[in-house]
């Protein structure tokens, strides 16, 4: 679940099977008793015709969870958080950071930073197109420690420097609009 249509959605379809939930996140819910396998049924089938599907592996849900909040983190928020990415998790799924980690990268293959860096260079392509902030307020915004340092992960990720990427994808506009 990734938006407020879908948490609605969630909640609209448990409510049908008589469930009233005590708390729906991006990516999970929490409910006062177990579903039935009649109820868990019917919620899977009308989520799936919903497009949502319904995870019940634990594994696979904290991995949705965490990709959720690093999501909604990075591509949701005004601002990146105070807190380190970590602790933000960490308070957003309610269970110590390495075991998410740890899980993370058994099931991924690849390490919460890694997936978070490349959801900030996601966003740093999309804020450079949209062309409303120069690169140190876009490297402010979005936590680096340096412009330095996000020029060179951007490099990193793409294989163009920020300021390459964004003439590139200028020219590609200007043909656009006069074709």
């Amino acid at each position: 679940m990734v938006s407020l249509r879908c948490k609605m959605q969630v909640k609209t379809e448990l409510e049908k099977i008589g469930v009233d939930p005590i708390q729906i996140e991006l990516g999970w819910v929490e409910i006062k008793d177990d579903l039935t396998d009649k109820q868990k049924v019917i919620l899977k089938n009308n989520l799936f015709v919903a497009g949502l599907p319904l995870i019940e592996d634990k594994k696979i849900a904290l991995i949705e969870g965490i990709k959720n909040a690093v999501i909604e983190m990075v591509h949701h928020a005004d601002e990146f958080p105070i807190v380190n990415y970590s602790e933000y998790i960490k308070s957003r799924l309610h269970m110590d950071y390495v075991y998410l980690s740890n899980i993370f990268s058994e099931i991924e293959g690849r390490t919460i930073q890694q997936f978070i860096i490349t959801h900030k260079i996601e966003k740093v392509k999309e804020l450079l197109m949209y062309d409303e902030y120069n690169l140190t307020e876009i490297s402010y915004k979005l936590n680096y420690s340096s412009v330095a340092h996000l020029s060179n992960q951007f490099k990193k990720i793409t294989g163009l420097s920020p300021s390459c990427y964004k003439k590139m994808n200028m020219s590609r506009t200007e043909i656009l609009e006069n074709v």
